[in-house]
């Protein structure tokens, strides 16, 4: 039976946060992060396999799921994500917590692992191995596409039914149908004419800031808590220099484990997912 949810509103800083929680007395710990542009709804296949003796907590970013979006003149940035990690933390009354990213998440939870890592247990990262990085010099066309995007007016696509959204989950990635119908039932809201999925379309627009290589290379190796990296056999690409860098950076990451998937393998294998997850979080005597 899939584990029972309630649904909270925790405050960032003056901005409404949507979180799942299953079991709030449980322990460990576990804070789940999601990928961009998806919501906390991503992980409810892994948590059917997980003790049900855990407290987990299922995010919705900023923007995002059923999270509050940003005034219309806001923009949103990376360390946004940052404060969004830490107000979950700081709800959970608890000194440090488990973190568990896909993707967007992944890189979340990294960098807020090496900021707060009194506050960090462990690292689960699925799909994630930082954010696109390169060499300084990209930080003038990051700028200018920056101020490029602020001239295009966000577009929230319609689309006659959920399950029409559903399907346009599956152009773009690998999903089973009815793993997308379940993002899109819960991924989505009624207009008056169709249904718009619910984050912000603000979203696409690309950030003002980012990190080169170098700093991110800095900020990965400052993380100190036990991490673990999962990846789908027919997920993203990880391998050149780039990567043997971003893999010796993370000074306390276990064996990478692979689990046939792709990029969305946690949805396509959740049981897989959550054996590996629980090795890490709670490993058999």
């Amino acid at each position: 039976m899939p584990p029972f949810f309630e649904s909270l509103t925790i405050d960032a800083h003056g901005l409404a946060l949507h979180v799942r929680q299953h079991n709030a007395a449980g322990t460990p710990t576990v804070v789940f992060l999601h990928g961009w542009l998806d919501h906390s709804h991503s992980f409810d296949f892994v948590a059917e396999h997980l003790p049900d003796s855990w407290r987990l907590l299922l995010l919705d970013f900023r923007g995002m799921g059923r999270s509050t979006w940003l005034p219309s003149h806001a923009h949103y940035q990376f360390s946004d994500y940052l404060v969004d990690v830490d107000a979950v933390v700081r709800a959970t009354g608890q000194e440090a917590v488990h973190l568990v990213g896909h993707s967007l998440g992944g890189i979340v939870a990294t960098a807020y692992a090496a900021a707060r890592p009194s506050r960090v247990l462990s690292v689960n990262l699925i799909e994630s191995l930082g954010p696109s990085g390169g060499p300084p010099e990209n930080a003038l066309a990051r700028l200018r596409g920056f101020l490029e995007d602020q001239e295009r007016a966000p577009n929230r696509k319609r689309y006659p039914s959920v399950e029409a959204a559903a399907a346009r989950l599956r152009d773009n990635t690998a999903l089973p149908e009815h793993v997308a119908l379940h993002m899109a039932r819960h991924g989505t809201e009624p207009v008056e004419d169709g249904f718009v999925f619910t984050f912000d379309p603000v979203h696409r627009r690309r950030f003002g800031s980012g990190y080169d290589e170098a700093q991110w290379l800095a900020i990965s190796s400052a993380v100190t808590c036990p991490m673990q990296l999962i990846l789908g056999s027919e997920g993203l690409r990880f391998d050149g220099e780039r990567t043997r860098e971003r893999l010796a950076a993370l000074r306390t990451l276990r064996p990478l484990v692979t689990v046939p998937g792709g990029h969305h393998v946690h949805l396509e294998q959740p049981e897989a997912v959550a054996r590996v997850l629980r090795e890490l979080i709670a490993p058999t005597p």
